[in-house]
């Protein structure tokens, strides 16, 4: 409530400021945004780590939790009402400096940073940019550089597609090349809101430790009639002890490798968007995956070594391109494809007991002038079993849920 009220607060007060400014053509500020209530029904319980936010965000069901009757508790259905999506954006526009066009943006909304401050007012995107004639300078935080943000699924649910596709909001520095048929762009980033997890819990300290951001190399080639492609490649390492069980320094670090590539063909009547990912240690980027300790080093040091715990994924979406009415379908596959040596101790990741994900979901908006209603039916699979010391997950059962989303979006 206190930071709820600190948040009005200074909105209250900055508001004023940034409508008084003076006006300069070199200078200015547009907003937007949309209020967004969502209603949503799911035939299965899923907890606080499979959908976040009181379920809003969902990642897929609980596993079965059987009583002494042999009830399957979380075989009961929930249903919801939220609009903590609802945000606001602000397009920043300035003169130019150091010889490159200027511009900035913020946005915001009120999904909170964790489950206990649900309705919190949160941070989503603050970055500068730079243009010049073949290269762009951005900084701040922005999506991860795995979410394409002109090729992504258009869900009506926030999950945006998750755990299918890479989500993540980081702290960064791009740099992008750009000739006539390809742009080229090189990121360097940390974590924040999205963090990777560890012998601490969930933290970007992990990161921070290795001593060097994450980065990331990718490539972009429009090539005519609609088609646009995108590929890469993504390294992080992540520092998880720096103390071990026998008070010495511990010193091992563990790298893991992305590769991914987007394809975008965009005709009159439809879209269709398709991405694939083979990962190391995704659980940052809402995915499957994560690492483990494979072994420990040394009779005094007691330094543990780890091994990535490895996934890959594919999606495609489908979307007409109606003014009023339009409709698509959204379809996805992850499978967990174990360890790289064998596992000894703790699993540090999302899903470890699961070997693979699949989910359809059509989806339907109608549209008269700012206000839309939507709705969308989403199934999704969770195979359930028991992870080995391969890192593959066996002894399985399929556990399913049904989720009936219906929501009203007024844009401004």
């Amino acid at each position: 409530m206190r930071r709820n009220a600190v948040t009005f607060i200074c909105l209250t007060i900055l508001m004023p400021v940034i409508l008084s400014q003076e006006k300069d053509p070199g200078w200015g500020i547009k907003f937007s945004g949309f209020v967004k209530t969502d209603l949503f029904y799911d035939t299965r319980q899923s907890s606080a780590s499979n959908g976040l936010r009181e379920g809003h965000f969902y990642l897929y069901p609980d596993n079965v939790l059987y009583d002494l009757q042999g009830n399957d508790l979380n075989a009961n259905p929930s249903f919801h009402i939220l609009n903590i999506q609802t945000r606001v954006k602000g397009d920043i526009s300035g003169p130019d400096a150091f010889g490159a066009k200027t511009s900035g943006i913020i946005e915001a909304e009120f999904f909170g940073t964790s489950e206990s401050d649900i309705n919190g007012f949160r941070l989503r995107h603050a970055y500068v940019k730079m243009d010049w004639t073949g290269a762009s300078l951005t900084m701040g935080q922005s999506w991860h550089p795995m979410f394409i943000t002109e090729s992504f699924p258009g869900t009506i649910s926030f999950n945006t597609g998750a755990p299918f596709t890479p989500f993540s909001r980081n702290p960064q520095i791009r740099v992008t090349g750009i000739t006539e048929s390809v742009s080229f762009s090189l990121t360097a980033y940390s974590q924040r809101d999205f963090t990777s997890p560890g012998p601490e819990g969930n933290s970007n300290r992990y990161l921070r430790n290795s001593g060097i951001p994450g980065l990331n190399i990718q490539i972009r080639v429009p090539a005519g009639n609609g088609f646009t492609a995108w590929t890469g490649i993504d390294y992080k390492r992540l520092r998880p002890e720096l103390k071990s069980a026998a008070n010495a320094e511990a010193k091992t670090i563990i790298g893991s490798f992305s590769v991914f590539a987007n394809v975008k063909i965009k005709t009159e009547p439809v879209n269709l968007l398709m991405m694939g990912v083979y990962g190391q240690n995704l659980s940052d980027v809402m995915m499957l995956g994560g690492y483990a300790v494979s072994g420990v080093s040394g009779l005094y040091e007691e330094d543990k070594s780890y091994t990535n715990l490895n996934a890959t994924s594919f999606w495609a979406d489908m979307s007409t391109n109606g003014k009023k009415v339009s409709a698509g379908l959204f379809t996805g596959f992850s499978k967990n494809l174990g360890s790289g040596d064998p596992i000894t101790g703790n699993v540090y990741g999302r899903g470890n007991n699961i070997d693979h994900l699949f989910r359809i979901s059509p989806r339907i908006t109608v549209t008269e002038g700012h206000l839309s209603f939507a709705g969308e039916i989403e199934h999704t699979t969770a195979t359930y079993g028991t992870m080995n010391d391969t890192g593959k997950v066996t002894n399985t059962r399929n556990v399913s849920n049904l989720r009936i989303l219906l929501s009203a979006i007024y844009r401004f």
